[in-house]
């Protein structure tokens, strides 16, 4: 199996799961300013969207969108990272997914353009505000955003809350998140997913 990853992207979240369920995989780095691979690859051959994360399974098969990659993952464990399909416990969970990616993921689009206009900037960064206010409700309540367990939702949104740093959002209104941060940070498959990215493992 492998990961296609950029640093700093969304495709951290996969990378998170993999390491969570113990599933071995080779990363691989894409660099999304030349979509060009170590090798000199032109990335827009092995993905034609030309952004990560993408899963290629040992049989060739590519899988994109981090969702699904994050499912998919999660049932190669089932019982670790995610509740059995069917449950009732999955749609909530999926219900998570597709609010991290439409609603926070999506909305983040604004703030990394230098040429966004400032008012536009202040616009996302209200709305993404609303979007907090309801995640900080949650997580006041139970340690993850589906309670008790870890799951590849909090993957998806903890790699999507450490942009707030980078894009100079401040979290320090959303206690429980800034709690939430820091308790996911700390988890060993987190540190472990950080320090590949990061080449100290060469």
């Amino acid at each position: 199996m492998k990961l296609y990853y950029a640093p700093g992207a969304c495709s951290f979240a996969p990378h998170v799961a993999l390491v969570e369920a113990g599933i071995p995989a080779e990363t691989i780095k894409v660099d999304l300013r030349t979509h060009k691979l170590a090798d000199g690859t032109d990335y827009y051959t092995i993905s034609p969207k030309g952004y990560v994360p993408l899963l290629e399974l040992d049989d060739g098969t590519r899988l994109t969108e981090v969702a699904v990659l994050l499912q998919y993952i999660a049932d190669r464990k089932p019982g670790t990272l995610a509740p059995a399909f069917g449950t009732i416990e999955r749609y909530h969970l999926m219900e998570w997914l597709n609010f991290i990616a439409t609603e926070i993921h999506k909305g983040f689009g604004p703030l990394w353009y230098a040429d966004t206009p400032q008012p536009t900037k202040d616009k996302a960064v209200a709305t993404l505000g609303k979007r907090f206010e309801y995640v900080n409700a949650t997580l006041a309540r139970h340690p993850y955003v589906t309670g008790t367990a870890f799951t590849i939702a909090d993957c998806y949104l903890y790699t999507l809350l450490t942009w707030t740093k980078f894009l100079k959002v401040d979290l320090s209104g959303w206690p429980a998140i800034v709690a939430y941060m820091e308790r996911v940070g700390a988890r060993p498959s987190v540190q472990e997913a950080r320090r590949v990215e990061s080449g100290s493992n060469a």
